[in-house]
């Protein structure tokens, strides 16, 4: 099997040099199964000397962008680019160095045992001194969030440390820019693919996260992520949820008004029909949305299915001219 470890990089010409020396590539062939290990950088847009670095350093393979595209495309730019060069496996790391690389064979220890086929890194969190208490718990809450809309128990949702096969990296679609950490989870555990996690380590920080401005900003942005991706994968049951409680709302308001209008002729409450009926056709309107995005959902299920027949015989046409 081949392993391709891909690498998505932005202005990281001083860190990447220290994460691709610290990948054991001789104890990964060493591994039963594992007879290729390649190295793949998606350069995204930087502006620094990023794919010169890569390049004088010896990676197999890099792509990249003439602009900043954001994480998540570069992630499925990488995916698409390891598929295309006959990855059996691929591990997702980060360019700072923030994971240890001699974890890579315990990352992919469980799909090379065929039990799983999304393998991710669970990071000793509470042990990390880099991490505030702020950002533990965040991390923690948005973890249980993503356990909640994905129906998985995956314990660090963010982490970036990842494995994947070949099967399992052919049907990912990230649809937002920012991150593609907790979409992936959702929509696996959402498409029942076989998911673990594994305990890992980390390495001191090496320089502050880029990928979000502040802890404000990177918590609207996930639970934006989440929400989104949720509403995709299960659109009738959240628009059902959402329109029953304007249905109660609006329902406890017109029995408000009927109760004054038969004991003492209603006026005065002319408000709460108005308000009754402004929450109960509202109630409706999201029952209606939902079943009218449950046929979107399905119809999208038909296409991804499609997708996923032409990207395996795409790919698979590519994996053979690469033999040849």
């Amino acid at each position: 099997m081949k392993l391709i470890i891909q690498i998505p990089c932005y202005n990281e010409a001083s860190t990447l040099p220290i994460a691709l020396d610290a990948i054991p590539k001789e104890k990964l062939l060493k591994i039963h199964g594992i007879n290729e290990v390649e190295i793949l950088i998606i350069d995204d847009g930087s502006k620094d000397k990023t794919s010169r670095v890569a390049r004088a350093w010896g990676v197999d393979h890099i792509v990249r962008f003439t602009r900043n595209q954001g994480l998540a495309k570069g992630f499925m730019a990488g995916l698409d680019a390891c598929l295309r060069n006959g990855a059996d496996i691929i591990v997702n790391t980060d360019a700072d160095n923030q994971y240890c690389a001699d974890d890579i064979e315990i990352l992919i220890q469980p799909i090379i045992n065929r039990k799983a086929d999304i393998v991710i890194g669970e990071r000793p969190i509470l042990k990390t001194e880099h991490f505030s208490p702020i950002k533990k718990a965040l991390q923690r809450f948005g973890s249980f969030i993503v356990r909640r809309a994905s129906n998985s128990k995956i314990p660090d949702a963010p982490s970036g440390f990842r494995a994947y096969t070949r099967d399992a990296a052919m049907r990912l679609n990230v649809t937002g820019r920012y991150t593609y950490t907790l979409e992936t989870i959702v929509q696996a555990g959402r498409e029942h693919m076989a998911m673990t996690s594994v305990p890992i380590r980390t390495n001191e920080d090496l320089r502050p996260s880029r990928l979000a401005s502040s802890m404000i900003s990177y918590v609207n942005r996930s639970m934006i992520t989440i929400i989104r991706t949720y509403v995709m994968y299960r659109p009738i049951l959240f628009f059902m949820s959402l329109g029953s409680i304007f249905l109660v709302v609006g329902s406890a308001t017109m029995i408000r008004f009927l109760y004054f209008y038969f004991t003492v002729g209603g006026a005065g409450h002319i408000q709460s029909l108005v308000i009754s009926s402004m929450f109960i056709i509202t109630g409706v309107n999201a029952f209606v949305v939902g079943i009218l995005s449950d046929v979107i959902r399905a119809q999208r299920k038909i296409l991804e299915d499609v997708q996923y027949r032409v990207r395996k015989f795409d790919y698979r046409f590519s994996k053979d001219e690469d033999d040849d």
